[in-house]
């Protein structure tokens, strides 16, 4: 069925992400719930189908097929793990760099491994002692010669286990127009990894630590112009980030009243199920609301931003809303269940947490009320999706072609 802005091809790729997401991927969840790391086997699985391709042009062996295909992905994915959504969003940061400020051999020498998953890209720009005032970042990069050395810390990067090219905002001078990007390999001299520490949700997805020790990193690496730093982290979050995140948002909100409402169809309470109690029925119908208006919100920034029109604000609002109702729903369903909600045996306490973890990445609920504020006073300072946004005015979602049915593939080696 097609919903709102999506059109039948755009559902038939849901269709081929909700397959594979129901045969290989749920499978793996306990696998993941107990290990709480990352699942490289997994990702680098997802990363083949092409699917972090939707937005590389095809020249460059992508789907091309816009950012509302990009939704559906991220949305089908995390429906079934948050964990996998949130990994395809990340890679989706790292996509973005590259694809508005790479220059040719860039886009040649990476794009076309991306699109094929086999390499996955993170974009790394939050340090420890500056949270998300991009601003504030002290790591530095120091010219010498036909490189840059880099030295200090980044926090909380998607992907940071998984990923094999780090896209890295440091600062090579002082103030606003003082940071610049670069392209970091993950098996460069002088970068490490912190270990990886267990989060309270998406498990089987990494965001942790980047260490860079005297990094020395060819001027060739940088992306764009120095002092292009804040631009390429800022167009990375607001036409990538929040979209993404949205999606991840999303799916686990279609999740949360999928198993919310089967969950009341078979419970018995009084010799009738627990659906049919007024209150619980009212409860039902206000997930349902909250799913339908976060989704069309979710679509309608998407299909702008397809169109290459100015959607800051639905985008802004897409993230807000999709990210407060996905918990309002989730904390519902905990206690729709009672004490069932609490115990492992059930999902409800997993999309709970899940839920909250997308809660503060590219802006927390509080950033986007403060900037749709500036909007409404206007206080604004142009849009970025104005000036950087993709202008596929008619994406087509690519057919790929129909593969014989895999073999089960054994957990082990997907760890």
């Amino acid at each position: 069925m097609e919903h709102v802005f999506t059109t039948q091809d755009h559902e038939d790729l849901r269709q081929r992400v909700r397959e594979f997401a129901e045969r290989v991927v749920r499978p793996l969840i306990p696998e993941m719930e107990a290990s709480r790391t990352a699942l490289v086997g997994l990702s680098r699985l997802i990363a083949r189908q092409g699917w972090i391709g939707a937005t590389i042009d095809p020249a460059y062996g992508g789907m091309g097929a816009g950012h509302l295909a990009k939704t559906v992905i991220i949305e089908e994915l995390s429906r079934v793990s948050g964990a996998m959504g949130a990994m395809v969003q990340a890679s989706q940061l790292g996509v973005a760099k590259i694809v508005h400020f790479g220059d040719d051999s860039q886009k040649n020498q990476w794009l076309p491994r991306i699109a094929a998953g086999e390499v996955l890209p993170t974009i790394a720009v939050t340090e420890p002692g500056s949270g998300g005032h991009v601003a504030g970042m002290e790591s530095s990069a120091v010219r010498d010669g036909d490189d840059y050395i880099l030295n200090g810390r980044k926090v909380f990067v998607g992907n940071s286990h998984v990923g094999d090219v780090h896209g890295v905002v440091v600062r090579t001078g002082p103030g606003s127009k003082g940071m610049t990007a670069f392209l970091v390999e993950s098996d460069r001299p002088g970068f490490s990894l912190a270990e990886q520490v267990p989060s309270m949700g998406l498990h089987g997805f990494s965001f942790g630590e980047l260490i860079f020790d005297d990094c020395r990193v060819p001027a060739a690496n940088r992306l764009g112009e120095e002092g292009e730093g804040l631009a390429i982290a800022y167009s990375s979050s607001v036409l990538y980030g929040r979209l993404n995140l949205t999606a991840v948002s999303l799916g686990i909100h279609q999740a949360v009243f999928e198993e919310t409402a089967r969950y009341c169809g078979e419970t018995q309470r009084y010799g009738r199920p627990l659906g049919h109690l007024p209150n619980i029925k009212i409860e039902l119908g206000r997930m349902l609301q909250r799913l339908t208006l976060a989704r069309q919100s979710a679509y309608l920034a998407a299909h702008l931003l397809d169109q290459g029109r100015p959607c800051d604000v639905e985008l802004m609002s897409a993230k807000l809303f999709n990210v407060e109702s996905s918990i309002e729903s989730a904390q519902a369903s905990v206690k729709m269940h009672a004490a069932c909600g609490l115990f492992t045996d059930r999902p409800v306490e997993r999309y709970l947490r899940d839920a909250f973890h997308i809660y503060a990445p590219a802006g927390t609920s509080d950033i986007q009320g403060l900037r749709l504020g500036e909007f409404a006073l206007g206080e604004n300072k142009g849009q970025w999706s104005e000036r950087l946004a993709d202008l596929v005015r008619t994406p087509q979602v690519e057919q790929r072609e129909q593969e014989p049915e895999p073999e089960p593939i054994p957990v082990g080696e997907l760890v």
